[in-house]
C-alpha cells in the first residue's frame, strides 16, 4: 500500500510490537496491496491487516497454520510469536499486526513470471501433513451476495466514476457468475494445503534458497489452486481470482473513501479487471 493505514495512530504500532519485545525505529514499506508494512532494523518485517477486510479469526488461523507449516517445511516464512505466544495481536479496533523475520534477498511483482523452483516448494507442500485447524479456502467468492445484489440494483457509490464502470459491465459479471459455478462442479476433490497466492510478489529469492512469504490466504483446496498462477491452468481459479477482486474493489470504491494513491489505484485496478473479464 501507497498510504499510511487511516486511523491507526503511530503509538499503537509501537506498543503492538513492544508485546514481541521489539523496540526500535520502523520505516513505513510501500509494497503490496492489501495489508501495510514497516520493517524494523532490518530485522523483522511487520504486516498490520484492516479487521474489516480479514476477519480477526480468520487471520489467526491462517497465521497458524503457517507457524505450523514452517515446523516441516523451510522454505515458509511464518510469523513470530509475541510475549504471550500469539502470532496476531490487536492494535485497536480496526488493526491487528504479525511479524515476521526480515528476508534479504529478491523477489517480484504480481506480473512477473515465477521462479520455476516454485513448483518444487508446491509440489511439498501439497505432500505435507495438513496442520491442525488449517483453514478450508472457500470455493465461492466470498463476497458474492452482495455482488449479485448490486448487478440488479447498484445504487449510491462513493465513486461515480467506478459505479458507471461497473453498470457498463454487469451483463458481464453475471455471466462470470454463472460460469464460475458451471466450473466449480469440475473440480477435482483432491483437496492439499494451498497457499493461494504464489505469484511471483510472494517468492523471494534468498541467499539460503527460495521462500514463500504472505500466508494469509493459506487454505485446503484442489492443488491448481496455486498451480495456476506458476504456469498452470485453471480456467475456475483464474475466473474466481477475477471475480473476487471485482467483489473486494466494489466494496472499497462505493463506501466513503478520501482521495488518495491507493484509491486510484483501487479504481484503476477495478476497471481494468472488468474490462478483461
Amino acid at each position: 500500500m501507497k498510504d499510511l493505514p487511516p486511523a491507526l495512530p503511530p503509538g499503537d504500532l509501537v506498543a503492538g510490537l513492544a508485546q514481541f519485545g521489539i523496540t526500535g525505529p520502523v520505516v513505513y514499506a510501500p509494497v503490496g496491496f492489501g495489508d501495510y508494512h514497516w520493517t524494523v532494523y532490518d530485522r523483522w518485517f511487520t504486516s498490520v491487516s484492516d479487521l474489516s477486510v480479514k476477519p480477526l479469526a480468520g487471520l489467526r488461523q491462517a497465521m497458524e497454520t503457517a507457524a505450523s507449516l514452517a515446523e516441516q517445511l523451510p522454505f515458509v516464512i511464518a510469523p513470530v510469536r509475541s510475549d504471550d505466544g500469539e502470532t496476531v495481536v490487536l492494535l485497536n479496533d480496526r488493526y491487528a499486526l504479525s511479524v515476521f523475520p526480515y528476508i534479504t534477498g529478491k523477489s517480484g511483482s504480481f506480473d512477473d513470471p515465477v521462479h520455476p523452483g516454485v513448483t518444487e516448494l508446491l509440489t511439498a507442500l501439497h505432500r505435507c501433513e495438513p496442520p491442525e485447524n488449517t483453514p478450508i479456502a472457500p470455493i465461492d467468492v466470498p463476497g458474492r451476495a452482495a455482488l449479485t445484489a448490486l448487478l440488479d440494483e447498484p445504487g449510491d457509490w462513493f465513486s461515480a466514476e467506478a459505479r458507471e464502470v461497473f453498470v457498463a459491465h454487469t451483463d458481464i459479471v453475471h455471466a462470470a457468475l454463472t460460469e464460475l459455478d458451471h466450473l466449480a462442479g469440475q473440480l477435482p476433490a483432491e483437496r492439499v494445503v494451498t497457499h493461494g497466492e504464489p505469484h511471483a510478489g510472494n517468492v523471494i529469492l534468498s541467499p539460503h534458497g527460495l521462500c514463500l512469504v504472505d500466508w494469509d490466504t493459506v487454505g485446503l483446496a484442489p492443488p491448481e489452486r496455486d498451480h495456476w498462477l506458476v504456469g498452470g491452468y485453471s480456467a475456475f481459479y483464474s475466473l474466481r481470482w477475477a471475480v473476487d477482486d471485482i467483489a473486494q474493489f466494489t466494496e472499497k470504491l462505493r463506501a466513503p473513501h478520501e482521495k488518495s494513491r491507493d484509491a486510484e489505484l483501487t479504481l484503476h485496478y477495478f476497471t481494468e479487471t472488468l474490462r478483461n473479464l
